[in-house]
């Protein structure tokens, strides 16, 4: 059976068991201008084996393709405009020009000045990769507080840390807040195959993802949704499948990854979004 499908599981009951925020102020509406109030958690922490399976939940189908888009959207063209990405989910925080201001992609194509020479965020993990793997200073962070406020949205996963050890590439995801049901698995997955790409054009293999979350949530409205999901039974986990021919980090297309034998279960709920 799935571990992610097991790991999403005990997590949500954690965040069950979790403090409610109603009575507070917050931020976020629903549509209708209702409150949207949440049962919360602080520090969840889940490991994923990438040697082991491809961390994709079963008891509900991932939007795979959608999820890669995205990586590659921030990752790999470095873009904080909606209308390099082929889907709708970041029009919500965007301006009339599609931007959503100097956010993630954004941060990542800024070049800093190193000893080696000049480069950006992404390009320093993949010299590091390839020349400097020991390293222990291979990190990434978007969260520039001297930009934020000309961000239409906070970066929410914001930091990476990556560690090779035996020729493994493993890796700490760390993320300031996620709306658990909408994001989890899709964070989980998309940064999953970030590492296969990184893995793959580095000649090393993918490790450990972990995933530190401050604080995971499940808004009011999903709560009846994710309680159905937690009667479903795990299935099996799929094999991800990625292009061998492609050596360069860049070179990369949502069509280079494949999941096989992926059966999940139906999921006939549309997630109202909280903005």
């Amino acid at each position: 059976m799935s571990l992610a499908d097991n790991i999403f599981i005990e997590n949500s009951r954690q965040i069950l068991q979790g403090v409610s925020d109603a009575g507070q102020n917050v931020r976020p509406k629903w549509d209708d201008g209702t409150p949207a109030h949440t049962l919360r958690t602080f520090g969840l922490v889940s490991r994923y084996d990438l040697s082991i399976e491809f961390p994709a939940v079963t008891l509900r189908r991932l939007a795979f393709k959608k999820c890669i888009d995205e990586i590659l959207w921030i990752w790999q063209k470095k873009s904080n405009n909606v209308n390099d990405l082929n889907s709708k989910i970041w029009d919500a925080w965007a301006d009339e020009t599609g931007s959503i201001g100097k956010a993630y992609g954004y941060q990542l194509g800024i070049k800093h000045k190193y000893p080696e020479g000049e480069f950006d965020q992404v390009d320093r993990v993949l010299h590091d990769l390839q020349h400097n793997p020991a390293s222990r200073r291979i990190i990434t962070n978007i969260y520039n507080h001297q930009d934020l406020h000309a961000m239409g949205l906070y970066p929410c996963a914001y930091s990476v840390t990556f560690n090779v050890m035996e020729g493994r590439l493993n890796a700490i995801l760390n993320q300031r807040s996620q709306d658990f049901l909408a994001a989890n698995n899709w964070n989980v997955a998309q940064y999953a195959i970030f590492m296969h790409m990184l893995a793959q054009t580095s000649g090393l293999q993918a490790g450990t993802l972990m995933h530190v979350i401050a604080d995971a949530h499940i808004y009011d409205r999903h709560i009846p949704i994710v309680e159905e999901l937690l009667t479903k039974e795990p299935r099996p986990a799929p094999i991800l499948k990625i292009n061998p021919d492609v050596k360069d980090f860049y070179k990369f297309t949502v069509d280079d990854f494949q999941l096989e034998g992926y059966k999940p279960h139906k999921f006939g709920h549309t997630i109202p979004v909280a903005v």
